[in-house]
């Protein structure tokens, strides 16, 4: 079971991190996207900060909690715009990625109490 959870882990980190990183470098795509329901460059750039830090925090056990609740906010966000945008794909995708991050959340509560 360890070893599942360890897999999940570095895949939510890796999806937090790339997440970010492509609202950071204000990749098209993210700009059209989250352009069209009202999100400027800046917070576009803000936005995909938070991913970026909760990802990294994520890395660290200690962080892991605090890492885990920024990106599912930030996860949370993004499947309001997607509901809304009626992308039901990737919406099911986001649903699945933030109910992972809460099964890490649970696990890193346990760990650090």
């Amino acid at each position: 079971m360890k070893t599942v959870t360890t897999i999940i882990l570095v895949v939510l980190i890796l999806l937090a991190v790339s997440s970010g990183v492509t609202k950071v470098m204000l990749m098209q795509q993210d700009v059209d996207f989250f352009g069209k329901y009202g999100f400027s460059n800046p917070i576009l750039i803000t936005y995909g900060i938070l991913q970026l830090v909760g990802g990294v925090l994520m890395v660290f056990q200690r962080f892991r909690f605090i890492g885990a609740v920024i990106v599912a906010i930030t996860f949370l966000i993004s499947l309001a715009v997607l509901l809304i945008d009626r992308n039901m794909p990737v919406s099911i995708a986001t649903v699945v990625a933030t109910l992972l991050l809460g099964v890490i959340m649970k696990q890193s509560w346990k760990t650090t109490t």
